[in-house]
């Protein structure tokens, strides 16, 4: 009797388990003790970026989308400067990847982001048309008066940073234009508009109609590039998914196969 007993309790106990092992997979994925999955990200995100950038940005913004089918990026690309001003009337951005440090400044001073991240650097060359018809072999002669040179504005990363590398080298240049943005001074050199100009190394890598060469003194004015979500992103989930993808490591190598150096 007390084996017919033991071994009912043992059936009992046999079918409470395998009823436990089938509703297992019934257990919510985030559920607690059960294993965590990601949440899905999908929608619209408005990134808006340097200009130097919008050769690696365009192929990490592929892979990413490739990636995240649900998400849709539209990127805008101009001077950081430009961009910032938009961002603080308003604009209504996910993203903002400057080409300095004092632009993303105009940004998370008034509160509108913080805690931005380096992601990569870059250096300036002098650019000039293929033929170099102004002969230009040096930062020095871009003083010459006989040549037409073009600058990015001040306000402007490359400007800034052309300002600084000039008044370091003891160079005094009186540009032909002042130009809002890095690919609108390379438009102009390799368009034979222009004898000469100043633009990131990454820009001269992008087309074969201009030469280039990096100057004295470049090695000293490195521009650090910053990205951050912006606090009122009307999708912050998927802007930040995509800030982490360009600080990752298929980001950095698509940023360091255009030339940009890692931070």
């Amino acid at each position: 009797m007390r084996r017919m007993t033991v071994l009912a309790a043992a059936a009992a106990s046999l079918v409470l388990l395998l009823s436990g092992c089938a509703s297992t997979p019934n257990t919510p994925a985030n559920a607690v003790g059960g294993s965590s999955t990601p949440a899905a990200i999908s929608g619209e995100v408005s990134v808006s970026a340097a200009a130097s950038l919008k050769g690696a940005f365009d192929k990490a913004i592929a892979e990413f989308t490739s990636a995240h089918p649900e998400v849709h990026i539209t990127a805008n690309y101009d001077g950081s400067s430009t961009l910032a001003t938009q961002i603080d009337g308003g604009a209504k951005v996910d993203v903002f990847a400057s080409a300095d440090q004092a632009n993303m400044a105009k940004v998370t001073d008034p509160g509108l982001a913080s805690d931005p991240v380096i992601f990569a650097r870059n250096t300036l060359v002098v650019v000039v048309p293929k033929s170099n018809p102004g002969d230009v072999k040096t930062l020095q002669d871009l003083a010459k008066k006989s040549l037409k040179v073009v600058l990015c504005a001040p306000a402007v990363p490359c400007g800034a940073a052309s300002q600084t590398l000039l008044k370091n080298e003891g160079v005094t240049v009186t540009p032909a234009s002042e130009e809002q943005n890095v690919t609108a001074v390379l438009t102009k050199v390799a368009g034979d508009e222009a004898d000469a100009g100043l633009v990131y190394k990454t820009d001269a890598a992008t087309t074969d109609q201009v030469s280039s060469f990096v100057p004295d003194g470049a090695g000293k004015v490195v521009n650090s590039y910053p990205i951050v979500t912006l606090k009122d992103a009307p999708n912050r989930p998927a802007a930040q998914a995509f800030v982490d993808f360009i600080t990752g490591v298929d980001g950095q190598t698509i940023l360091a196969s255009f030339g940009f150096d890692r931070p």
